[in-house]
């Protein structure tokens, strides 16, 4: 066997070794490894190619939309630095795969053109029997708003520097861990009650991702497509896989939903956590307490 040979059979041995004896594929959560991010297609209840660690609802809970901070840090990074799209595209696909919510729009862009269609309607320019009136849009039950917690990319750094321990193949195992990267990324979604503001439900979820990129410049282009391919995954599929977990998180808990209530005086009634000098809930001013207001009328 030559020292060649030996080299390569000990990158190999030492990039599964510094991997943890992982291969490409993806862990979403904590233990369960999937390949997976959003695919597919999904018209009305039916879904077409989704993913199958998609947790699903057997008939919608209410309607949504989604309200994603574009003023917030994640937000700008996601943007300037990944250059991604906004995650609320993201989110309407696995959304309406999952058949858990009816989404609604409410996005700036797509409340625009509805607003364009009701205002041609208003100017006569439509033809008869467009049906563009008034009273048709469909309310927003619930409100999810998806947030970036955490995200990194790792390209290797201190376990390039284990390639001088091992003397004459030093620089073949460096080459390895040198282009081995593990990207990260935690994401978590809110949703509230549109009616009474009320949090129904958060969660959180994360995913990561090891790629050996190094041994595409070893073994040469053919021998190493299928490996060093990984090399160029994208962030945005961290990230997807991240947001999927979280959404999945949140469906789980809300399959044995139970509404929460405060004893007494209900929710907003002045709350179970007395204070100091606040007048108690039979002096709370109710308009039946009210003092009546004197008439403004002549007699």
């Amino acid at each position: 066997m030559t020292k060649r040979t030996l080299a390569l059979v000990a990158a190999a041995g030492m990039a599964m070794l510094l991997a943890g004896c992982e291969t490409t594929k993806m862990k979403m959560g904590s233990a369960s490894g999937a390949d997976t991010v959003a695919t597919g297609g999904a018209a009305g209840g039916t879904a077409a190619g989704e993913s199958g660690d998609l947790e699903k609802c057997a008939s919608p809970l209410g309607t949504v939309s989604l309200v994603e901070n574009q003023d917030a840090g994640w937000y700008t990074i996601l943007r300037n630095e990944y250059r991604l799209p906004p995650t609320s595209n993201l989110l309407r696909l696995l959304i309406q795969q999952s058949n858990c919510f009816v989404v609604v729009e409410r996005g700036a862009a797509g409340m625009r053109a509805m607003s364009r269609e009701r205002e041609l309607m208003q100017s006569g320019e439509m033809r008869r029997g467009s049906n563009f009136g008034r009273g048709q849009l469909v309310a927003s039950d619930y409100g999810l708003s998806p947030e970036i917690i955490f995200s990194e990319n790792n390209t290797g750094g201190v376990a390039a520097s284990l390639g001088g321990l091992f003397g004459g193949i030093g620089s073949v195992v460096g080459a390895v861990a040198a282009g081995t990267k593990t990207r990260e990324a935690a994401a978590m979604l809110t949703l509230v009650d549109n009616r009474s503001g009320v949090q129904v439900a958060a969660s959180q979820g994360s995913a990561s991702k090891t790629d050996f990129g190094g041994f595409g410049s070893l073994f040469g282009g053919s021998a190493g497509g299928g490996l060093g391919g990984y090399q160029n995954t994208p962030q945005g599929k961290v990230l997807t896989a991240a947001f999927m977990d979280s959404y999945n998180q949140m469906v789980r808990a809300l399959r044995n939903y139970k509404s929460q209530s405060v004893q007494g005086q209900g929710l907003g009634g002045g709350g179970r956590l007395g204070v100091d000098g606040a007048a108690p809930p039979s002096q709370t001013y109710t308009p039946q307490t009210a003092p009546k207001r004197r008439s403004n009328k002549r007699r």
